[in-house]
């Protein structure tokens, strides 16, 4: 008997999805997006943060490699220009504990990239491979029962029609309805959450100067810990020798959007090594505003009755704020988990709908966790309050961080952390401990760990006088 998906929302999640269901025996997998998609790696309307940083950790390219049949999406995006850094030589990152050293030993690595790229490039990977079809439409809700959803009903301009579907999908995104759907089946007592510490993104994009192709990525990170508004910077290369230049302030601290006041932001932070490398860079674009950036978690996998056949992955489970970095990576975990269980039990088997809500929700509830116990230490943060196991975990971090600042057994565990590709329980192996308990061997450094080709070439691409 044919088996049909119906999968809503083409972003990352929607069509890795895709690509799971279309290998998984499902004969027709049909995903639903209310944009017209762009032929290229382009900016899309539906995909607020798509103009800001992205960070495509290690264990989220692992994961996407898996699940696009018949091609290297690192490759590919290579090809395209992306750039892989490794974290434990390739950035210059102040964190509220000092500048961390660069490691002639070779850590993980991400790829960096405009979203827009990585989004084109999944998706004209996935219709390549499979047999999937993009249409654009509406979903305006699930058809069904509390009992089972039997598919979709969209917008059409003859008027509404339905869509018949043995599994649903909604990877739509942080504006999912998921929950107005919901209670028009009969479903209800969701519980939410949001936790908004007001970060704004601001982004410029710049031309790469002459000579300075290789330079590090470069961050001076947020400082919760100092009881004012976190404000941030980043210059992260992407494909078109460009640097994507993005910087975040939370409540009280927002950046502002006129390319004066960007630029003097950059340079009012604790370092001015941001504001200073792209002081005489050709600016490409406007500054970018994005408010969207709250961490909001929908406890689906808890709800007292859950329908079958119908399955929430990506930001329409859990959203983060973005300056984790964390968001693709679990899209990917997501889709893993719902590759896992359709191979156990098939898409229409009693029970998979569940299964895979709580299998998602476990690396959902790993990036809440890191997200937001930062996020609440921020003043005017709304939505929570430190916790005492918040205080805790947040003392010990502070100490690894402190120590990773010369410790190469400590960074490596805020590495191994961050690439996301072991779970944050990491950073109490025994070594980890030990490592957070003795401390940094080396004095802290006062200055970004520049060699000196990259000190030359900092001193001639600044125009500020300092």
């Amino acid at each position: 008997m044919s088996r049909r998906a119906v999968v809503i929302g083409a972003g990352l999640a929607g069509m890795l999805a895709a690509a799971v269901l279309s290998t998984a025996g499902v004969d027709e997998v049909i995903v639903l997006d209310r944009d017209e998609l762009p032929e290229g790696p382009e900016h899309r309307r539906g995909l607020p943060q798509g103009r800001h940083a992205h960070l495509l950790m290690a264990g989220g390219m692992d994961a996407m490699e898996e699940l696009v049949p018949g091609v290297s999406l690192r490759k590919r995006l290579l090809a395209a220009g992306a750039h892989e850094i490794s974290l434990s030589s390739g950035m210059l990152a102040l964190t509220p504990e000092g500048w961390l050293r660069r490691w002639k030993r070779e850590g993980p690595v991400m790829l960096t990239c405009s979203r827009a790229l990585v989004d084109w490039a999944v998706r004209t990977a996935v219709l390549e491979q499979t047999s999937v079809e993009v249409r654009r439409a509406t979903a305006v809700r699930l058809t069904g029962s509390a009992r089972a959803v039997t598919g979709v009903r969209i917008a059409a301009p003859g008027g509404d029609t339905d869509i018949e579907a043995d599994l649903v999908v909604d990877a739509s995104g942080r504006g999912t309805r998921v929950v107005t759907w919901l209670d028009g089946l009969g479903v209800s007592g969701v519980r939410e959450r949001t936790v908004d510490s007001g970060l704004v993104n601001a982004t410029r994009v710049f031309r790469i100067p002459d000579g300075a192709e290789r330079f590090p990525l470069t961050i001076v990170q947020a400082d919760p810990f100092v009881s004012r508004p976190g404000r941030s910077a980043m210059v992260m290369p992407i494909e078109g020798d460009r640097w994507m230049v993005s910087c975040g302030g939370t409540r009280g601290g927002e950046p502002p959007a006129d390319p004066e006041g960007f630029l003097r932001y950059t340079l009012d932070l604790p370092d001015p090594i941001v504001g200073r490398l792209i002081s005489g860079a050709e600016p490409l674009t406007d500054v970018h505003l994005s408010r969207s950036t709250s961490n909001v978690r929908r406890y689906l996998e808890k709800a007292p009755r859950w329908p079958e056949r119908f399955v929430v992955l990506g930001d329409a489970l859990g959203t983060f704020n973005p300056a984790y970095g964390q968001g693709m990576t679990v899209a990917a975990f997501g889709a893993q988990v719902l590759g896992r269980e359709l191979a156990r039990s098939g898409p229409t088997a009693p029970g998979l709908a569940r299964r895979v809500l709580r299998g998602a929700a476990r690396s959902v509830d790993a990036a809440w966790s890191m997200a937001v116990g930062q996020d609440v230490l921020y003043p005017e943060v709304r939505g929570g309050r430190p916790s005492v196991a918040d205080r805790v975990v947040t003392a010990y971090t502070r100490r690894m961080m402190k120590a990773a600042t010369g410790s190469y057994a400590a960074a490596s565990a805020i590495w191994d952390v961050t690439s996301m590709r072991t779970p944050p329980t990491r950073m109490f192996h025994p070594s980890a401990v030990l490592a957070a308990v003795a401390g940094s061997p080396l004095p802290p450094s006062t200055e970004p760990p520049l060699t000196p080709r990259e000190r030359d070439l900092l001193r001639g691409l600044d125009r500020t006088g300092a």
